[in-house]
């Protein structure tokens, strides 16, 4: 029985109950928010058969592949998942709120950003639903004086989105909406990244509306689909591709910002067989910080299902 694509799994909770939260949050801070929280993941984690499947899943797989400090991966793991995943969506709220200070914020490499800036050129960064990129990019606003533009697919997250926007009106300042990347997406891509901007597009989400398009590369002890989407579109833009991870440590933010190459080029002949060598290159570094940071992965659905049976189309049960 094929299961939902990712695009598929609808988004839960009302706008009412964010905005909610939030009041509590803003009056009383995040730990006497907790006491109001907590039945709500709870509930959220009790009633959601396929999602605490999957975290199970990727969490056994994350202790079968440790050989030492292995994580328990029970339930008490799955709900620790769900409440690490609660608690990072209001680390996004904090970040818009201008409630985390710049030395909080902890680069790997700490004149990444600032070189890239001085040297002009524009840049594709490649992340994914590990972390969290929302700080980075809330973090970044105008931080460089480079206008960092990110591809998002927010209509499976829409009431949380708007509960962004009620929080900061910048929220949408150079987010491209978009379900699929046409021509017309790249064309405009191409003209920012000429003018010396970056683009943020995720690497970890298969097409919402195409089957196939992918290529399978290891990742944690078995081959999962990963789009080709994102990575062809890098060699379209001839311009430095860098990977980018955003984790929380304590009450920090380890901003990891990786080199990749200066320029892609897919060769008609070796086409293939480049794409596969970087999607395995992005694969091993997202496995790589997957074991490192296994509850700040938020891909609750079947990341190993194979492509061509995932169901696409909505059905009357989807809410």
């Amino acid at each position: 029985m094929s299961q939902k694509h990712w695009s598929q799994i609808g988004e839960r909770g009302s706008l009412l109950g964010l905005r909610f939260l939030l009041i509590v949050y803003k009056a009383l801070g995040k730990y006497p928010l907790w006491i109001c929280l907590f039945p709500v993941v709870f509930y959220f984690y009790l009633t959601d058969k396929n999602g605490r499947k999957a975290s199970k899943q990727f969490l056994t797989k994350i202790s079968e592949n440790q050989s030492n400090n292995q994580i328990a991966h029970g339930q008490m793991s799955v709900l620790k998942h769900y409440c690490t995943f609660a608690d990072a969506a209001f680390d996004k709220l904090d970040a818009w709120l201008g409630n985390i200070s710049n030395k909080q914020i902890v680069y790997s490499y700490p004149d990444a950003m600032e070189n890239i800036a001085k040297q002009g050129k524009g840049a594709i960064f490649i992340g994914s639903h590990l972390g969290n990129l929302e700080v980075c990019r809330a973090m970044n606003q105008d931080r460089y004086g480079t206008k960092i533009n990110v591809l998002v697919f927010t209509q499976h997250a829409i009431k949380f989105n708007q509960l962004l926007k009620e929080v900061a009106e910048d929220v949408d300042l150079n987010m491209i909406q978009v379900s699929n990347v046409g021509p017309d997406t790249a064309m405009l891509l191409k003209e920012k990244v000429e003018q010396g901007e970056i683009v943020v597009i995720v690497g970890d989400r298969t097409s919402q509306s195409v089957a196939g398009r992918v290529i399978y590369s290891p990742f944690l002890g078995q081959e999962a689909p990963f789009s080709q989407g994102p990575f062809i579109l890098a060699a379209l833009l001839e311009c430095p591709i860098y990977w980018l991870f955003c984790f929380k440590e304590g009450r920090n933010f380890k901003v990891c910002i990786e080199h990749v190459t200066d320029k892609l080029k897919l060769p008609r002949k070796q086409r293939q067989e480049v794409l596969s060598d970087l999607i395995a290159s992005y694969a091993a570094r997202l496995e790589y910080y997957a074991m490192k940071y296994p509850f700040q992965w938020f891909n609750f659905y079947d990341f190993w299902q194979r492509d061509n049976s995932a169901q696409r189309v909505s059905s009357k049960e989807d809410k």
